[in-house]
């Protein structure tokens, strides 16, 4: 899974780079600081991998990894150029999801480019740079298409498309709301990769004091969740300031901070948890004495297609799966008790992965 990390400049974004990825990117109280874009990778925590290795007495834990790309903060115009954004937006392209860092918290120390805090004025600012960075995407491909389209029916039917959309971006709308069901035009809208076409994930930035009640009470946050809810939108709480403390501490320490807050999740587990939900996303298992893994994939995936998340040639000669769940395998406490008891399941083509299967793929090619 790749995340792309906006937002406009000093509303913790950086910040938050940093301390999910500890990558480093510089973050100084100034716009335009990130002068390249930053990618950093993290585990996905999984408290399943270390109970599975125990089980299965695995040399190697791999946990599923998201990656980050955090680019520079965007101003009014960053799509004509103005600032340092526009260069950036093609680095997001090839995301899965956008997470959009908005700043709920009033600080007189930290400086706001628009000099006051309106989450709803600030969300309204970036996408509005990602509809006119789409505009030029989609201007510049209906020419393309133009040359070909008077000989060719196919031709002509996306460039009545591109047309069509860039209409109603035009009125300042995303292309993710775009009305339609026609399957053609909605393989050409995965297909062109706008920016306004990728699921978001809202992170409300806000103080410490916030954080415990999840900004159940700061006025910000509450208008972040509102749009959300009518964006199809997911939404979490974080503070930037405490992740970076967070991610300069040992597991332990991280835990017994944490309780102190009175916080369940880190912020990189509640971002994880909104990214998944978003995008349909689970994990499956592999575990055996050489290495116990988590595998993401999308909900309603089947056994053959989740097998070539493996490798290619396990899904080309894929014959069965070996499916048990995770809380029974736990409860069996090895693979021989759950396969006495009838708990190790074979399972066709036609079998839909669940989340927390533990599976041995059978093949032959």
């Amino acid at each position: 899974m790749k995340l792309g990390i906006v937002g406009l400049p000093n509303v913790g974004k950086s910040t938050l780079f940093n301390s999910l990825t500890k990558a480093g990117a510089e973050s100084e109280n100034y716009p335009f600081c990130t002068i390249d874009p930053n990618v950093g990778v993290v585990t996905v925590p999984d408290d399943r991998l270390q109970v599975l290795s125990k089980i299965s007495k695995t040399k190697k834990i791999i946990p599923a990894v998201i990656e980050f790309v955090d680019i520079a903060g965007l101003v009014k115009g960053a799509s004509k150029g103005e600032g340092l954004g526009n260069q950036f937006l093609a680095n997001i392209r090839e995301v899965d999801a956008i997470v959009h860092v908005v700043r709920c918290f009033e600080d007189p120390n930290v400086i706001h480019v628009e000099g006051s805090i309106d989450p709803l004025r600030d969300i309204e600012t970036i996408n509005l740079e990602l509809i006119f960075s789409d505009i030029e995407v989609l201007d510049r491909r209906k020419q393309r298409v133009a040359r070909g389209a008077k000989n060719d029916k196919d031709l002509a039917k996306e460039l009545k498309f591109i047309e069509k959309l860039i209409e109603f971006l035009e009125e300042d709308n995303l292309a993710i709301n775009y009305p339609t069901e026609d399957e053609e035009e909605i393989e050409y809208l995965k297909e062109f990769n706008l920016l306004t076409y990728k699921p978001v994930v809202f992170a409300a930035n806000v103080t410490e004091d916030d954080l415990a009640n999840d900004g159940i009470d700061n006025k910000y946050v509450a208008s972040v969740r509102e749009y959300a809810e009518k964006t199809n939108s997911k939404v979490f709480v974080i503070s930037a300031q405490i992740e970076q403390e967070i991610s300069e501490l040992d597991e332990e320490e991280k835990r017994l901070f944490l309780d102190e807050l009175g916080i369940e999740k880190s912020g990189l587990e509640k971002l994880i948890t909104a990214s998944y939900d978003l995008l349909g996303l689970m994990s499956f298992l592999t575990t055996g004495e050489q290495e116990t893994r988590a595998w993401t994939i999308k909900k309603g995936t089947k056994a053959p297609q989740a097998a070539g998340k493996i490798h290619s040639d396990i899904e080309r000669g894929f014959i069965r799966a070996e499916v048990v769940s995770y809380d029974d395998l736990v409860a069996c406490g090895s693979m021989v008790a759950a396969k006495e008891k009838g708990l190790v399941r074979s399972e066709g083509k036609e079998y839909v992965m669940q989340d927390g299967d533990v599976v041995l793929f059978r093949f032959n090619v």
